[in-house]
């Protein structure tokens, strides 16, 4: 292991990989590797190239200030024959007010002998005496050069070639509903013209983000972003983020408002002692002398991606705020469900996600952020084991696929250093009733199991033709006017099949050039015996709303009428425009009074009434009536 200082530079060489950070600063100016000088673009500023930044702004309200994280304090925390840590600091001052994060940062890299790569972390801290501080992002990115990388992949079904930044220019594209979405109209590559390009469309969930990147053809070299824990990340293991995209860029993304809204950032006030470690994520560079298909290179990033996350937690990090192994605890225990009013018959929670997360009401680990989240997915026997859990006081969260609702245990779970705690038998009861009269939909938290419809040729994406996340394609929201120009959906129960004619996203409908209305969904059914002294019970879960409000209305189709119930204005996710098909789950359970009902044939009418924009709508997860209990 080398390392070497040199005016304003600091470099790290452990034969295999070099890496060059400015100094004070922190900044990635040059990765060395396999023959390449520089995998980063040389082209950019040496700030520009690698980097942690962040967005944040004082208080509710105010505007984003973007910040990159400029270390001013340089340290080497530790350098040996096996390992070398250097350390970038940033100390927080009130002379800085309003001007710089009222944090204490900390980013660390950290190379390790016999490696293809370098970890980097970083620690931040809030004193109890400072501002307030809303935190509306924070990242790493990686910006390499244009002209050697031009495949991506993220999945094994989600790689390709890709355009190029410069295509994206005016005069090689044309701009879209939204800046992040341009058509190519004059790609330097003639293949991609017509296609859309929107960082969004390579978006991933938590759980499926572990390793994305870049491959080079000359020479063959891979740089990819490995992930080996999500306990840092907000919003539990569905919650979807950026991960790659045209630049050629790659993330390792920690905190944002993507597909959740303001509500999941940490917001830290005056009076709070704030602080939390965030990574370390791994940038692993590989290659192959062949120059042969780049899935090669892929799979083997996979295999480093299941090596890294066997390590987790990492031995090595010096920092005292990295909880290793042993100082550490787990959790274990066994979900069952009981989904029926009238006996108690236990179902196994098959394949349940179940969690740790800061304490709160049920479900509220969606929008937790400050702490950190551990999650697992149970057996099919509905049994969990969460290990490497840090130190604290936490709450078990799980929801089971197939069931309505979150669990939440009782009481509050004491994690400790070495301690192990078996919970035993747990048991979520799913909010219920009565019996089910008639369902739509998989009550699983996404919209995909509905009808999506093909993308306008104009607008494709060719990655996402014939694949099952056909939702990624851009502008499928205007398709819904197209299929109802004249009248809104209407579904009717036991004729109506639900993935065919129930659209994926409930929006709004253009009328003329810039201006939309709301909508309005029937669904038709029939009930032969009304129960005149008993209470039913619509159950309607969401599985994404941007600034809507939803109002629900049994057989009377006036809007200009009071509703039977509205949800108020809700949601921020905006899982429409970026194809995410779903943001935030939502769950309101409606006691339907039986005078509001007929004997024969009744309808419910959904009225989506916010309509300013295209991108305004809701995506319904699953809709239950239930008869009296």
């Amino acid at each position: 292991m080398c390392l070497t200082e040199v005016d304003l530079q600091v470099v790290l060489d452990n034969g295999i990989v070099q890496l060059t950070l400015s100094k004070p600063g922190g900044f990635i100016t040059g990765v060395k590797y396999h023959g390449l000088d520089n995998v980063m673009e040389v082209k950019n500023r040496e700030d520009g190239r690698g980097y942690w930044d962040l967005v944040w702004n004082p208080s509710d309200g105010d505007s984003g200030i973007f910040q990159k994280i400029h270390g001013t304090e340089f340290d080497v925390v530790q350098q040996d024959a096996n390992q070398v840590e250097v350390s970038f600091k940033t100390q927080w001052d009130p002379s800085y007010r309003d001007k710089l994060v009222p944090l204490n940062m900390d980013k660390r890299f950290v190379m390790l002998g016999g490696s293809s790569g370098f970890y980097t972390y970083a620690v931040y801290e809030h004193l109890q005496d400072w501002p307030d501080c809303n935190l509306g992002e924070t990242r790493v990115a990686f910006k390499l050069r244009k002209d050697k990388f031009h495949y991506m992949a993220i999945a094994d079904n989600r790689q390709r070639i890709m355009p190029m930044p410069d295509d994206r220019e005016a005069g090689r594209s044309q701009k879209l509903d939204y800046s992040e979405a341009v058509r190519l109209t004059n790609p330097i590559n003639a293949a991609l013209r017509g296609e859309v390009d929107d960082k969004y469309q390579y978006s991933s969930e938590n759980k499926d983000s572990m390793v994305h990147g870049w491959i080079s053809s000359d020479p063959s070299v891979g740089f990819w972003v490995i992930t080996p824990s999500n306990e840092f990340k907000s919003g539990g293991p569905v919650r979807q983020d950026l991960t790659s995209h045209v630049g050629p860029t790659s993330l390792a993304t920690f905190v944002s408002s993507h597909y959740a809204g303001d509500d999941i950032l940490p917001r830290v006030t005056n009076g709070e002692y704030w602080k939390k470690v965030f990574g370390p994520v791994f940038i692993y560079l590989n290659s192959d002398s062949t120059e042969s298909d780049p899935k090669l290179l892929w799979e083997d990033a996979k295999k480093q991606a299941g090596v890294e996350e066997g390590s987790w937690p990492y031995k090595f990090p010096a920092s005292e705020d990295f909880q290793k192994s042993e100082q550490r605890g787990s959790v274990s225990g066994r979900l069952l469900v009981v989904d029926e009013p009238a006996n108690n018959d236990y179902v196994n929670g098959n394949a349940a996600f179940v969690g740790l997360a800061s304490p709160g009401e049920a479900g509220s680990w969606q929008k937790e952020s400050k702490g950190y989240q551990f999650w697992v997915r149970a057996d099919a026997k509905g049994m969990f084991f969460i290990k490497n859990v840090r130190t604290g006081v936490y709450n078990l969260y799980a929801w089971v696929p197939g069931f309505i609702g979150d669990y939440k245990s009782s009481v509050n779970i004491t994690v400790t250093s070495g301690n192990h705690i078996d919970l035993g038998n747990l048991v979520y009861r799913p909010p219920r009733d009565g019996p089910t009269l008639w369902e739509i939909g998989i009550p699983d938290r996404s919209a995909a199991e509905f009808f999506v419809p093909d993308p306008y040729p104009y607008y494709i994406n060719r990655l996402y033709v014939n694949h099952p996340d056909r939702f990624r394609q851009y502008g499928l929201w205007e398709r819904y006017a197209d299929l109802y120009p004249d009248q809104d959906l209407m579904y009717t129960v036991g004729v109506s099949d639900y993935k065919k004619d129930w659209f994926y996203a409930h929006v709004t409908r253009k009328n003329g050039q810039a201006s939309y209305q709301a909508t309005t969904w029937q669904i038709k059914f029939p009930l032969n015996n009304v129960h005149w002294s008993g209470t039913y019970k619509l159950r309607l879960a969401l599985a994404s709303a941007v600034l809507s409000e939803l109002q629900v209305r049994f057989n009377n189709p006036i809007v200009q009428q009071p509703a039977h119930f509205t949800t108020g204005l809700i949601g921020r996710d905006n899982s429409i425009a970026r194809h995410g098909i779903h943001g935030l789950y939502w769950l309101f359970s409606i006691d339907v009074d039986s005078s509001w009902l007929l004997e024969g044939d009744n309808i419910i009418f959904l009225t989506q009434t916010r309509s300013e924009t295209p991108f305004q709508g809701v995506m319904y997860d699953y809709i239950r009536l239930e008869s009296p209990a």
